[in-house]
């Protein structure tokens, strides 16, 4: 039987939109398809909140960390929409509240230890925005590694051999990241991903000071430590900057360093030298 030519339309345009991959069809959708028409989603950077989780619980009043606003905004609000977040908190601002709500927020998702440490990840950052927001400017600590006999992950060790290279000469560790409480002076702070202590031995007074800008330069956080400041021989310390997978303690050190201190529990003035203060992403597209 030959079907009407109007019900022939109405089959064939069923079929097209079943089919996997045309746009409009659900398979098409889950994969990022836009139906036609349809508004674009806003985008979250990733870099931006990751650095404002950082500093804002850090501060002491209530000011933004700059263009950082926007993404926090739209992380907030998905965070209100699960009941996680109380609507009075959804300012803008990553302060220890919406921490807090956001290492809720990895738990629920079944996350433990450091990927429910309330600093935003790729997949829980990716899960929480869908059918919300996009999310751009992508951090990845990467896998866990061995250099020099200690473990960091692949973004530090990437950064550690830049500012190898601009220092023109090797560096060693005295210690990497992931050593949960094999370090009871450290305070915490390697126990997660991004942090080292670099040996100082052989060196002058200037040659510290110029291992830790270079340090500094390529994004971490970075102190020359001497035994008057702790239980500890002279070493320097790096946490680096927007590493995902840091510690608290850690993270507390790298929004201090933002705002000008010495990353300590008395927290001093920054005794470091001053450079301009970038992650790593932001160092290489400098």
């Amino acid at each position: 039987m030959k079907l009407p030519s109007y019900a022939a339309a109405v089959v064939t345009a069923t079929l097209l939109t079943s089919l996997p991959g045309t746009a409009g069809s659900p398979a098409a959708q889950a994969a990022g398809g836009q139906v036609p028409g349809a508004q674009a989603l806003p985008s979250v950077n990733m870099e931006a909140t990751v650095k404002a989780a950082q500093i804002d619980p850090r501060r002491a009043d209530d000011t933004l960390t700059p263009g950082a606003k926007a993404s926090v905004l739209l992380v907030e609000q998905a965070l209100r929409d699960r009941n996680l977040l109380d609507a009075a908190w959804v300012d803008g601002y990553f302060g220890t509240t919406t921490t807090a709500a956001y290492a809720k927020y990895q738990k629920s998702l079944g996350y433990t230890g450091l990927a429910a440490n309330g600093l935003p990840g790729r997949t829980s950052l990716a899960k929480l925005g869908t059918g919300r927001f996009t999310v751009a400017n992508v951090i990845e600590p990467g896998a866990r590694v061995s250099t020099g006999g200690a473990v960091v992950n692949t973004r530090t060790q990437s950064m550690l051999a830049e500012a190898k290279r601009l220092l023109g000469r090797d560096l060693a560790l005295d210690q990497g990241s992931y050593n949960p409480g094999g370090d009871p002076t450290s305070a915490g702070t390697h126990d997660g991903g991004g942090v080292v202590d670099v040996s100082v031995q052989g060196m002058d007074s200037a040659t510290r000071t110029t291992v830790a800008r270079a340090l500094r330069r390529v994004g971490f956080a970075a102190w020359v430590r001497s035994p008057s400041q702790g239980d500890w021989p002279w070493h320097i310390h790096a946490a680096a900057i927007n590493d995902t997978d840091l510690s608290s303690q850690a993270q507390h050190q790298t929004g201090d360093y933002y705002l000008g201190l010495n990353g300590l529990s008395g927290r001093g003035p920054d005794d470091g030298p001053k450079v301009t203060i970038r992650t790593w992403e932001e160092y290489q597209r400098s």
